[in-house]
């Protein structure tokens, strides 16, 4: 299918990024996805399934990378294709942008690689939607020159996802003035409710993370009018391959957008 930036944003609603950290298999994976659909239809907002095909940033050597690449791209497409709904995946090296483009819609550009001006262009030159998640260490009014550096390669279709800033060296802090800030750059500006909830670089080499606060991200950010919502989300996050610690448990996610419909329905 195809998916422009009109069909995420031309509703009155908010959208939704939103799925497990890594496709761990395909029952996985639809089964995450029909339970959002469901929601999504109900309260009417535009939904595109995450799911990452391989995890390239790790802090150890042993920890779970993925499934394979092509096994896993071809669930993302079964998922797209059972749902009718468009996906979205990260890439992490210029070779992937063609080849991830063949089975999703929306290619994502990690946030330590927003910078990477070869991998912006390899990704704008798909045709695809691009969403750069901004840096940690970046100002958001230094996400103008990533997101340019797509359309200067011929490709509008720009999406600017806020993930939270350096503090220190275990912790995020989102600096919720950077959401209206990036909207002026004319692009839809999504929150990553759970990433900007990390407390990266433990000393025990797994990534830790503060769920409770999810809820609290996302209704600040739809109250100070993010475009979309990233939420990662997975029946069981203790179990999960990757990002366990920030991640949403899947049973919680109908309640929590129900709330922020309403906030998003009062400051319209």
């Amino acid at each position: 299918m195809t998916t422009t930036i009109n069909d995420l944003t031309s509703k009155e609603n908010f959208f939704l990024l939103a799925g497990p950290c890594v496709i761990e298999g395909e029952e996985m994976a639809l089964r995450i996805t029909e339970k959002i659909v469901d929601i999504t239809q109900r309260l009417h907002i535009p939904y595109v399934f995450k799911g990452s095909y391989r995890k390239a940033n790790r802090s150890r050597i042993d920890s779970f990378t993925g499934i394979g690449d092509e096994k896993a791209l071809k669930i993302l497409r079964k998922v797209s294709e059972t749902f009718h709904i468009p996906t979205v995946t990260d890439i992490h090296e210029t070779h992937e942008a063609a080849l991830a483009a063949e089975y999703v819609d929306i290619l994502q550009i990690p946030a330590f690689l927003c910078r990477q001006t070869d991998l912006l262009v390899a990704a704008a030159r798909t045709g695809k939607i691009v969403n750069i998640k901004k840096g940690q260490f970046l100002s958001p009014d230094a996400m103008r020159f990533a997101a340019q550096k797509v359309v200067d390669a011929g490709n509008p279709n720009v999406m600017i996802t806020e993930r939270g800033t350096t503090f220190g060296y275990t912790d995020l802090v989102v600096d919720f003035r950077g959401i209206p800030q990036m909207r002026q750059f004319g692009y839809p500006v999504v929150m990553d409710a759970t990433h900007s909830l990390q407390q990266p670089n433990q000393t025990s080499g797994v990534t830790g993370g503060q769920p409770a606060l999810i809820e609290t991200i996302a209704k600040a950010a739809i109250a100070v009018g993010a475009d979309g919502l990233f939420i990662e989300t997975h029946p069981d996050p203790a179990i999960a391959k990757s990002d366990g610690a920030n991640m949403l448990r899947l049973d919680l996610l109908e309640e929590l957008l129900t709330r922020l419909v309403r906030i998003r329905e009062a400051i319209r």
